[in-house]
């Protein structure tokens, strides 16, 4: 019902916008070349005939004697795609191009008054300026008697009625010996620069009988300049236009000032029929030349009475047009009026209608309500249940995790202890110290995860209590901060620890381990995930917070990833993990929490995504005498700061240089203890390099090309299934195996790492002999791939991926159409190829077991055993067309490969 009622009215504000009388059938554009009382006349004229015709819209611009303006006017109508032009050309050589343009664009064009330097327009509406400069000549001859001096100003000089008026007057008195033309001056149509000239003219001639302008303001302007010198009298002064009005042609005439004048009709309604006739389709002529007469004082009276009649029915048209123009209003507002009207009540009744139509709905919904309102209740009884039901379960898992904790210690111990003692023999190789290192660093950590997960149960229980003792707070953060210096050189973080060195006092009653523990577990997340050449900052502060209570704050601030919204509303949530990446057991920042809250103070997070994190951390000062401490015995281990460090901390990535005698191995880990371990196990063997994340992994992949490559799935930047997919989508590391090691063991997830183009999969903990094995089998593969390729020379061949398929057809084509070149190297080769001299060695390599230079070689051996055998060149000509640089390095290259020389293949062939 909406949608009707929208369509509806939409319909009638169509409907009413199409009854306002404002719909615009044609859109004419007049360009005036200037803005004067003719021009004025000739305006008016077209607006009142535009009016006889329905939705014409005429629209005016002048260009105040300026060939620019005007040129911008008529691209402007252009532009605007105007239905028709009216053009009243300034200079006819600057404006012709414009007219020819309009035409070009399919706009119709009609030139006034003056006329442009070709025929290509539509119609010409205006008087015949050379009749008209003719018929002032006969008047001249005939009035000064055929004999005289006379000065003539002209208009414009570009313009055509400028030259054509000239060209009559000349000829009219080309046959009269006794009148002579003395001399002329460009007035520019305008009364003040004819003024001007003609006042210099009168100082230098004396003898000027009649002086004759090329419209009316030039000759008054000219007789004003000669009153100034009292020569008015003795002269005559003849113009063209014979306007009516005051101080125009017509009344000059009359009041003696002008002895002639000549009528050079407007024609603006001439103009707008022709227009009309154009635009819908009527009959008309090219060439529409108006009438012109002779006003002297015999007929200037006259003359004056009809135009003042004319001015006056004038006057009453505009008036009646006015007042049409009035009632069209009133009747649209009339009419706009009825339409509200009948829409108000048409809305009247649709809202009635939905009200009716809401109270009988509003009655089944109520219907409706009760019944879900029962089913509600029931689900809501459902839920407490099952929501108990979970609570329990939850429970009666986190008490046998807690168990299993407990269960886990003694075991770690057993191992912890006799670790330590063999750590003691000095008998130990550096290969054995370093692995029962290892050893012990991975027992420590788990401690301390235990160590976590029984004191965060503890927490939950009620059961974590405070061991209270006077530290210095500000001495103990910068020793803890001391472990973290050597992690921060090697990761190249700028690490900063600023105190406040006021008078503060930052000596407090705190639980010097949990304190050690809520520091280091908030700095290890900071270092975790802030990339290198990244920064943290520590800073230790007193406040006064509004309680009046004295407060230490603790701020750690890093320029890393930051944390998005979705996350930081849970990040002191146990077992809350924000990267599943990153390594954690979810409880190290619920944990900092309880022990913050412990000591009664606050923990808060603020972190933009790109931007890095900011930690606040709020405590009590509590300042007590050693007597007033309580010192109560706490379970747990605490956190030894060097295995958090270590933990964190990351071998650097060895740069080596792979060495083509043993098969080169990239193992890619983010965990620096499974390199080592990975890196021990096949030093011996092979050359191994390392990279800690996928990305670096990729990148040195595509540096080295190395034989194959070991990938572990968790990863942080980026994890080892893209890790894979991107190398066997990469030109120079598609061909290289893969084998990619994870903890998930399920066949969903081997699927996807198998789906990626991985070649092997191994679930952790491994086997170092599977490893290895699993190692050799994927490099032996290879290896019969590399023979089976070689042996055949595998640019005939069929490579065993599509990539490496379109590499080998590209390599082939890049030699063939090359061949010739003597001068051609493996760099050019791999800069053709878009790879590096490094990345084509090796790729070549490793598909045919040829180098570059090989393959090339052995290219051109086989294109000159086909011109031997087909063409009657010599040998010398076949060396040098197939690359060599001298018959006899040919010679020896050809014999060593085929088994004879080209001079017996050719004695054998015949």
């Amino acid at each position: 019902m909406k949608n009707g009622l929208l369509y509806f009215l939409l319909c009638l504000a169509a409907l009413v916008s199409s009854c306002d009388g404002t719909n615009t059938r044609y859109h004419i554009g007049v360009s005036q070349c200037s803005d004067d009382e003719w021009r004025h006349k000739m305006n008016k004229e077209m607006q009142r005939e535009a009016l006889f015709y329905d939705g014409v819209q005429v629209e005016f611009r002048t260009a105040k004697d300026n060939n620019q303006y005007q040129i911008n006017d008529i691209n402007y109508f252009i532009d605007r795609k105007v239905d028709l032009l009216i053009v009243a050309p300034n200079e006819a050589a600057a404006i012709t191009p414009s007219v020819e343009k309009a035409i070009k664009k399919g706009i119709p064009v009609v030139v006034v008054d003056r006329k442009i330097l070709s025929d290509n327009y539509t119609a010409f509406v205006g008087a015949d300026n050379y009749k008209i400069g003719s018929d002032v000549g006969h008047y001249i001859v005939s009035r000064l008697n055929g004999k005289g001096n006379i000065f003539e100003v002209t208009g414009l000089q570009g313009s055509t009625p400028a030259m054509e008026r000239h060209r009559g007057l000349m000829d009219a008195l080309a046959g009269i010996p006794n009148i002579k033309r003395v001399g002329s001056v460009d007035g520019g149509w305008l009364q003040s620069q004819a003024g001007e000239k003609v006042d210099s003219v009168l100082r230098v001639h004396k003898d000027i009988d009649l002086l004759f302008a090329q419209n009316d303001r030039m000759a008054i302007g000219a007789y004003l300049a000669a009153r100034q010198q009292g020569r008015e009298k003795e002269m005559l002064f003849v113009g063209v236009d014979a306007l009516p009005g005051k101080d125009y042609g017509l009344e000059q005439v009359i009041s003696g000032v002008l002895d002639a004048t000549f009528i050079y009709p407007t024609g603006g309604d001439k103009v707008m029929q022709i227009a009309m006739n154009i635009l819908e389709k009527r009959p008309f002529e090219k060439e529409n030349i108006l009438s012109t007469a002779l006003v002297d004082k015999t007929n200037a009276r006259v003359m004056q009475l009809q135009t003042d009649h004319i001015l006056e029915q004038d006057g009453k048209i505009e008036k009646l047009n006015g007042q049409i123009d009035e009632f069209w209003s009133r009747y649209s507002a009339q009419t706009m009026f009825l339409y509200a009207c009948l829409v108000i009540l048409i809305l009247f009744a649709a809202l009635l209608g939905i009200i009716v139509r809401a109270y009988w709905m509003k009655n089944r919904m109520n219907a409706e309500l009760s019944s879900q309102k029962k089913k509600l209740e029931e689900q809501r009884d459902q839920l407490i249940s099952l929501s108990k039901q979970l609570e329990e379960a939850t429970h009666a898992k986190l008490v046998f995790f807690t168990n299993v904790s407990h269960d886990f210690r003694t075991p770690l111990t057993l191992v912890a202890a006799p670790v330590e003692q063999l750590l003691e023999d000095e008998a130990l190789t550096s290969r054995q110290r370093s692995l029962l290192q290892m050893v012990h660093k991975n027992v420590t950590i788990l401690l301390r995860l235990v160590n976590q997960i029984l004191d965060f149960r503890k927490y939950e229980n009620g059961k974590l209590e405070l061991v209270l003792s006077n530290i210095d707070l500000r001495a103990q953060l910068q020793e803890w901060s001391g472990a973290f210096r050597a992690l921060a050189l090697k990761k190249h973080i700028h690490f900063i620890l600023d105190v406040e060195n006021g008078q503060a006092d930052y000596k407090m009653a705190l639980d010097a381990e949990k304190m050690e523990r809520i520091y280091f577990n908030v700095l290890s997340n900071a270092f975790k995930f802030t990339p290198e050449n990244g920064s943290i900052v520590v800073t230790l502060s007193a406040i006064a917070q509004a309680d009046g209570k004295e407060y230490a704050r603790l701020v750690v601030s890093d320029s890393g990833s930051g944390i998005s919204v979705q996350h930081i509303r849970h990040i002191f949530d146990r077992f809350y993990q924000i990267d599943v990446n990153h390594a954690g057991s979810g409880i190290g920042l619920a944990l900092t929490k309880a022990f913050v809250e412990l000591h009664g103070g606050t923990i808060a997070v603020d972190s933009m995504e790109g931007k890095g994190t900011v930690f606040t951390i709020d405590i009590p000062v509590n300042r007590w005498s050693a007597t007033e401490i309580e010192r109560k015995e706490s379970e747990g281990i605490g956190i030894p700061s060097r295995s958090v460090v270590e933990e964190l901390s990351e071998a650097e990535t060895e740069e080596v240089k792979p060495d083509e005698s043993k098969a080169c191995v990239l193992v890619i880990d983010d965990n620096a203890d499974v390199r080592s371990y990975v890196k021990s196990l096949l030093r011996d063997e092979y050359v191994v390099i390392e990279a800690p994340d996928g990305h670096t992994g990729v990148k040195m992949a595509m540096k080295y090309v190395p034989d194959v490559i070991i990938c572990d799935v968790m990863m942080p930047v980026m994890d080892g299934l893209e890790c894979c997919r991107q190398l066997k989508s990469e030109l120079q590391t598609s061909h290289i195996p893969v084998m990619l090691l994870t903890a998930c063991s399920l066949d969903e997830q081997r699927i996807a790492g198998f789906e990626c183009g991985a070649d092997s999969y191994i679930a952790k903990p491994f086997n170092s002999k599977l490893l290895l094995a699993r190692l050799r089998n994927l490099i032996a593969n290879h290896h019969r791939l590399q023979q089976f390729f070689g042996d055949k020379t595998t640019l005939s061949k069929e490579p065993v991926s599509e990539i490496d398929k379109g590499f080998a057809d590209r390599f082939r084509r890049l030699i063939e159409e090359n061949m010739s070149d003597s001068e051609l190297s493996v760099e050019e080769l791999g800069s053709k190829m878009g790879m590096s001299r490094v990345q084509l060695y090796r790729k070549i390599k490793a598909l045919t077991n040829y180098s570059p230079v090989e393959l090339l070689r052995i290219a051109r051996l086989k294109k000159a055993a086909s011109l031997l055998a087909s063409s009657e060149k010599t040998i010398s000509e076949i060396t040098y067309e197939v690359g060599f640089t001298s018959p006899s390095y040919f010679t020896k290259c050809y014999k060593e490969y085929f088994g004879e020389s080209p001079t017996d293949f050719l004695k054998r062939r015949g």
